[in-house]
Order: C-alpha cells, then structure tokens, then sequence
C-alpha cells in the first residue's frame, strides 16, 4: 500500500514542479486525501494553506497534511525573505476505503447510554487540548519507524461496522499483537497527554512531533511516560492492551496534522511479516 502511494507522490510532485519560483521549495510526499508533504524552503520564509499560516522551523521546514475525505485544491503560498513569492496548488487525489467489520465489542461501548456523555465529553477536552500544543520545530525530520511489531487488523479510512451497525470511519492504523508488547516512539516529540482510562479508548497516549503532528496511541495496557516528557525516536513509551473499546489487544495508531486526521501508514516501509 505506501508503495503505491509513493509512486504517487512522485508523479503528484513532478507536475508542482513545473510552478514557477518553485526551485527554493522542495516537497516530498502525498497530495492525497489522508496525505502528508513534507517541505523545506528557505529559513525565514512565510507560508500559508488557503490563507491560514503554516508553522516553519528556524531551518525552513514544514509540513501540511490532508483530511479523509478533502477534495479541491489547495493554495500553497510560499514567500522568502527575498519577497519573490510562488504560488502552488494541490489538488488532493482521492482514495478508496475498505469496509472494515468488527464484532463481539460491548453494547454499552458502541451505543454509550446517557450516563456516559458527560465522560466522553471531558475525554474530548482532554484530547483537543493536547493536540492544540503548537511548536515550530520539526521534531519529525527523523522521518517515522513502525511503534510496534505484529499483525495490521485495520487500516486508515475504513467504514466501520460495529456489531452489525454502520459508524464513523476508523481513522486509525491498527497493529494486532500480544497484550503487554512494546510500543516505541515512531519520532522524536512531546507528550501532551497520557489518560489511563478514556471511556472508548482505554490508555491513551498523545506524542507532539511539531508543527501540529501528532501521534495518538489507544486502547494501552500500561502508559511509560509522563505528559510533559519529551521522548527520542525508538523510545519504550507504553505497552499494547485491550482498554476501552476493544475487541482484543491491539494498538490502535492515529495521526493528526492540525484538525486533518492523516495516515501513518504511507510514512513507513513495510515488513513482510507486518502484512495481511
């Protein structure tokens, strides 16, 4: 699957190269709805998606990203210190999803009773405050490695149908494995958030990787770190579990870029032994 997406992003970024000024801009990865693109352009610079400012590192790095159902195009406004502004515009590919089924998951947990409304409320509190943390470096340069090792059992995107009933997209990369192994940072970052319990998610870890990237993990047994620790690539940060809403042990991984939830899943390169 990340093969085919690299194969199109390179036809994707060979046509925004034919836009002019673009030789102090260089671009890498997917105009594609659960897309990232990652950039580099001269420090100093300003930039701008649709008229809304793009964080840069002081070494001119950026990245944007695309939600799962974004279509159109989008203005990309690049301007170095010289003034000598380019525009360039995405149009973002789109995908098609598999339907995903999942089954034996407690009642109350796919249709919560009332009482539980006010728990989930607080529990999205929680996570849109710690994914509103903002820091201009790129802390993701390092570029991404597998969290942890096992079977994939979901993919980003899928139609969910749980217990028979259609519900949202599983917006989510999901890795099947023995409840208490290793979950490793994929990047280097800060955590923002780490919950022991939330009600659909169980353990629930959230690591900033700059400029609004950000990695979630659900459904932990057993959370390592603190929020407010920052964490290299590759470090031990929690263990698998089954917490929350959950059919068995699995990790349950999800990217965000902003308010645009993306798909680890083209990032990695992909061990046979990690394959359906």
């Amino acid at each position: 699957m990340a093969q085919q997406f690299h194969r199109r992003a390179a036809l994707i970024l060979a046509a925004l190269l034919q836009c002019t000024n673009i030789e102090a801009l260089e671009l890498e990865g997917n105009a594609i709805q659960g897309g990232l693109i990652f950039a580099q352009t001269e420090p100093g610079s300003s930039v701008s998606l649709d008229g809304q400012a793009v964080a840069l590192s002081p070494d001119g790095r950026f990245v944007i990203g695309f939600g799962r159902d974004e279509t159109g195009t989008r203005r990309l406004l690049v301007t170095p210190p010289d003034g000598n502004t380019s525009l360039n515009e995405l149009t973002v590919q789109p995908r098609e999803y598999a339907i995903e089924r999942v089954d034996g998951l407690p009642p109350a947990t796919v249709t919560p009773g009332p009482e539980a409304a006010e728990r989930i409320r607080e529990d999205a509190r929680m996570v849109n405050n710690a994914r509103a943390h903002r820091d201009d470096s790129a802390w993701y340069r390092t570029g991404f490695d597998w969290p942890s090792t096992g079977r994939i059992s979901g993919v980003y995107g899928s139609q969910r149908i749980l217990n028979g009933e259609p519900r949202r997209p599983h917006f989510g990369l999901d890795i099947a494995a023995d409840e208490g192994a290793p979950v490793h940072a994929p990047a280097p970052g800060l955590i923002t958030m780490a919950h022991p319990d939330m009600y659909f998610s169980g353990g629930t870890l959230i690591l900033d990787h700059g400029q609004g990237l950000s990695s979630t993990f659900l459904h932990l047994s057993e959370i390592l770190v603190e929020a407010g620790t920052f964490v290299q690539q590759g470090d031990l940060i929690a263990r698998i579990g089954a917490t929350g809403r959950a059919s068995g042990p699995h990790l349950d991984w999800r990217m965000n870029w902003l308010d645009r939830r993306v798909d680890p899943q083209p990032l990695l390169k992909e061990p046979a032994d990690l394959l359906d």
